[in-house]
């Protein structure tokens, strides 16, 4: 263990069972589900009242609007409804009802967390901080969505967070979301499905268009070339595909942070979302954007995206491009540095790599920026989220694997005007796992994806063991003093 000192904050994020999603829960034969439906619509009208009541009573007060969710599960079964005889209010809440089921996301852990200062820091006490942490929530079956919390950095360096609710809710997603013209086309090229079909899809559109747009656009290509060949099936599938991928999602204004939940959508990551690293990123303008990489997983490949907000009430989620997109661990620089965006990645799975662009969503050309260098990493290193800008350098939080899969947590010192050159870097580590940091769901493990400097102080929350997250906090001065030495 590293001789800096550390101060352990009181507050430690358990998972929490009875945080629960309402969640469709629909077979996927047909046959099935005629049958359900058919012995909701053989009771009497007394029958399915007494049966929507008692399950009202029972999970109301889990819920906001339960009504109105299951009604919106009844619509999607709606197909397999009889139109006669007609169908009462209180049975169609019922059918809503046994195609519908809870789901504890965070049953499993809560932990690999990032922290970035907050939006809004409207009625801050002078020398505080309002802050905004992201969490990787896991529940059944390992399926892994992202989860928020919010609080308060005092000027005496006390650390609190916002009440926390049981309530869960799933954003809407809009129905018509916009893309950019230039990212959907060097995607579509990097899948090789750039062709004179594709081309004629694409022309027509905007720099910035819409979902409707593109559908009226592949309806066009379509109606041209008929009849429909395999091979443009296939592309205008790809197409759809690559549109499904990116989306965009918006909470009501009215949800507390804690209720605000990122649960897989698309098919790439219907496995899960992993890892999100926020950053908070000042363009050269002086507007701000916050990005954070994540994997997707799908059960069986990995995929790494991005996603945007301004104000974590609308999130817009992209696929990011280049052959560098690949593996885990990506984490941006939070402004640009010499006119271009810089990530720090981990290609290779085993050192630190460094690369450079023009265009926040495409990545090329990764340099290998720290090898595994002591004992405690000698498997394999990353990054702990996107670096920190100090006055001596870029600090980048690490992690290292070691001997019996041991991760610790280090640091690294960075120029700051090439980031490709190393200052320093810590010989001992950080933290490391102690006493029940060590117990978990992956024993011996300290892990986060991103910290924030406040006052001179580095707040670092982090994952123990993927199971449960705490809060440390170092002081810069010495920290820097270390790493420079």
């Amino acid at each position: 263990m590293s001789a800096i000192n550390l101060h352990r904050h009181p507050i430690t994020l358990l998972p929490d069972s009875a945080r629960v999603l309402f969640r469709p829960f629909i077979p996927g034969s047909v046959q099935r589900i005629t049958a359900i439906i058919g012995r909701a619509i053989a009771l009497t009208e007394e029958e399915a009242a007494r049966e929507w009541q008692a399950l009202h009573q029972e999970f109301d007060s889990r819920h906001f609007d339960i009504e109105a969710m299951l009604l919106e599960h009844y619509e999607k079964v709606l197909p397999h409804v009889p139109v006669e005889p007609p169908i009462s209010h209180d049975r169609k809440l019922l059918i809503g009802a046994l195609f519908s089921g809870e789901y504890a996301l965070e049953s499993a852990a809560l932990f690999n967390p990032s922290i970035v200062p907050h939006p809004d820091q409207s009625g801050v006490p002078k020398g505080g901080l309002r802050f905004i942490m992201s969490l990787r929530a896991t529940g059944e079956g390992h399926i892994s969505s992202i989860e928020f919390r919010s609080g308060l950095i005092a000027a005496d360096g006390s650390i609190s967070l916002d009440p926390i609710s049981r309530y869960v809710t799933v954003p809407a997603i809009l129905p018509n979301p916009s893309y950019r013209k230039e990212s959907f086309i060097i995607k579509l090229h990097e899948m090789g499905f750039y062709n004179d079909h594709s081309s004629a899809v694409m022309a027509p559109l905007n720099d910035e268009f819409t979902r409707s747009d593109l559908d009226k656009s592949i309806g066009t290509v379509r109606h041209e070339n008929q009849p429909v060949m395999h091979e443009l099936k296939e592309m205008l599938e790809c197409i759809q595909w690559l549109a499904d991928s990116n989306y965009e999602l918006c909470f009501s204004s009215k949800l507390a942070m804690s209720e605000r939940i990122i649960f897989p959508f698309s098919s790439n990551e219907s496995n899960g979302i992993e890892d999100a690293r926020f950053v908070r990123f000042v363009e050269e303008d002086g507007s701000v954007m916050y990005y954070a990489t994540y994997t997707a997983y799908n059960g069986h490949a990995i995929l790494p995206m991005l996603i945007e907000t301004q104000d974590f009430q609308h999130f817009r989620v992209v696929t990011l491009n280049g052959g560098a997109v690949q593996n885990k661990g990506m984490a941006l620089f939070p402004r640009r540095i010499n006119g271009h965006y810089d990530m720090l990645s981990r290609q290779d799975d085993e050192n630190i790599l460094i690369m450079y662009s023009d265009f926040q969503h495409y990545w090329n050309d990764p340099e290998v920026l720290l090898r595994p260098a002591e004992p405690w990493e000698s498997m394999k290193i990353g990054n702990c989220g996107s670096p920190i800008e100090t006055e001596a350098g870029w600090l980048v939080i690490t992690h290292g694997v070691g001997p019996m899969r041991k991760y610790c947590i280090g640091a690294a010192l960075l120029d700051l005007e090439d980031p490709s050159k190393v200052i320093g870097r810590l010989s001992e580590p950080l933290l490391s796992p102690e006493g029940i940091e060590r117990e978990g769901y992956v024993p011996n493990v300290v892990y986060s994806c991103g910290s924030l400097l406040h006052d001179n102080q580095v707040i670092l929350p982090y994952a123990m063991s993927d199971k449960a997250t705490a809060i440390v906090s170092v002081s810069l001065d010495e920290l820097l003093t270390a790493l420079k030495g």
